[in-house]
């Protein structure tokens, strides 16, 4: 039987298997793993508790600082998706998300954050994120964001990908090198942060268009992730 979110939230006897409290792990399991790590004590519960509640995610292990998860990320190193404020005591998310990716190539990194200038969302897109979610995004968009992206999605608060869409069209057009039309069109997709079967919609393709494209993007572009093809964007590499 499931708990009320307000029992969770006060009886510790009744917590959802697979929390992680006072920032230590529980067991390796063979589910989805999330991390989360927010100095904000009541925020991080309130999405700890949300997410261990969900069916696909096995593990829940949040930490107040990236120190204090990287710390814990050496004992049980395996990550699918972490979630991870920007406004950190110590070492800054931006910063965190470098050791991160370099510790966990195969993990996504989503941010969780208050900001909303784009210098925050670029600096963390060319860092390595594959997403940019605000803190004012409900529960079930931030669940929806950690399922998504690890199935291809690109996700982003509303507002969020309107700044990256005005970033653009201020900027001047450069080359776009050797990508054509088509796969173009799929990069800028990404870039609004559209899942696969929305760009399959857009553009009026088959999904497996979308992969073939995406296949020869990353083969041209010498990359192995979506959010390399953006950070590329991001760049002007592109």
């Amino acid at each position: 039987m499931r708990v009320g979110a307000r029992e969770r939230f006060n009886q510790h006897s009744f917590l959802p298997k697979g929390v992680g409290y006072g920032c230590t792990p529980a067991p390796y399991f063979s589910g989805m793993r999330v991390g989360i790590i927010e100095d904000d004590h009541i925020i991080r519960r309130l999405i700890r508790n949300f997410l261990a509640t969900r069916e696909d995610i096995e593990e829940v292990v949040d930490a107040e600082s990236m120190e204090a998860f990287l710390a814990l990320q050496e004992q049980a190193p395996h990550f699918d998706v972490i979630l991870s404020d920007i406004g950190l005591p110590g070492m800054n998310g931006i910063e965190g998300i470098r050791i991160l990716k370099d510790r966990i190539p195969s993990c996504e990194i989503l941010m969780l954050t208050v900001y909303s200038d784009n210098d925050n969302i670029f600096k963390s897109l060319c860092a390595g994120a594959s997403g940019y979610l605000l803190k004012s995004a409900p529960l079930n968009e931030v669940y929806e964001a950690v399922t998504g992206v690890v199935n291809g999605d690109v996700p982003m608060s509303p507002g969020i990908a309107r700044e990256v869409l005005k970033y653009f069209s201020r900027r001047d057009k450069k080359p776009q090198g050797s990508l054509s039309a088509s796969e173009i069109s799929v990069v800028e997709c990404l870039v609004e942060g559209l899942s696969y079967k929305m760009i399959a919609d857009r553009l009026g393709i088959s999904m497996n268009t979308v992969k073939f494209h995406l296949k020869n993007i990353y083969r041209k572009l010498h990359v192995n992730s979506k959010s390399e093809v953006v950070a590329k964007h991001l760049r002007g590499e592109i």
